[in-house]
């Protein structure tokens, strides 16, 4: 059996700001400041969303949930992400695995990774050992070493069988 894989990379960037919840990964993660965007600014999930949408061959987050459109004003992101799973699901394609990162200063993500993975699982179709979460720092470099900023990066194997 011949199978067709694609790969594809996301990547994602907000801005921590008071008075906002911090949403990444699906769940709230205590802390003083939030992530500034329209929707609920979840970088993990935006990323996650790319490396799917430019693995399928469809057009990116901002193309397809625009900034601009009212409908889209505090979203939830895990919702437009089973908006993307079907969206590739009707092109044939399943979710191989999926490899993330986290670029935090603060506050520590490990410990949020568990429930992190419970949340995208049944969401993206697949079993928790083929997700991957990685926290990482930037050891005090830049907007997000400064605190000031949170990163993520994706990187997502479909196939077609």
């Amino acid at each position: 059996m011949i199978q067709n894989y694609k790969i594809g990379i996301g990547y994602d960037i907000h801005r921590l700001e008071e008075n906002r919840k911090l949403i990444i990964g699906g769940i709230e993660i205590p802390h003083e400041k939030g992530l500034f965007g329209h929707s609920d600014a979840d970088v993990l999930v935006h990323a996650i969303i790319d490396a799917l949408l430019g693995a399928s061959g469809l057009p990116d987050i901002g193309t397809l949930f625009p900034d601009t459109d009212e409908k889209y004003k505090n979203a939830n992101s895990i919702n437009l992400l089973q908006n993307v799973v079907e969206k590739i699901s009707e092109k044939g394609y399943k979710i191989n695995n999926l490899d993330t990162n986290i670029i935090a200063q603060a506050p520590k993500m490990m410990i949020y990774i568990p429930k992190m993975k419970q949340v995208l699982a049944p969401v993206l179709n697949i079993d928790l050992n083929n997700i991957s979460i990685k926290a990482k720092t930037k050891e005090r470099l830049d907007s997000v070493g400064e605190k000031r900023a949170i990163e993520a990066q994706a990187v997502v194997l479909l196939y077609k069988e």
